[in-house]
């Protein structure tokens, strides 16, 4: 490996690393984001019951039933 050789760094991650440095709070925020539509606590009464409710898929779904 010749000395003057440096690790390759993509556009996209120079662009990353160049966004976090303009807005420090920008990890803080998509957290923020992420606790508001995804992470929640799971009620498993309601997840038994929508288990419950599911009904069967025919093997084959366009066939009628006869």
């Amino acid at each position: 490996m010749p000395l003057f050789w440096k690790p390759y760094k993509s556009e996209v991650t120079n662009f990353i690393e160049e966004l976090k440095a303009k807005k420090p709070s920008l990890e803080a925020e998509q957290r923020a984001g992420r606790a508001l539509l995804w992470d929640r606590d799971l009620n498993r009464q309601e997840q038994a019951e929508w288990q419950d409710a599911k009904v069967p898929q025919q093997p084959y779904v366009y066939q009628t039933k006869a």
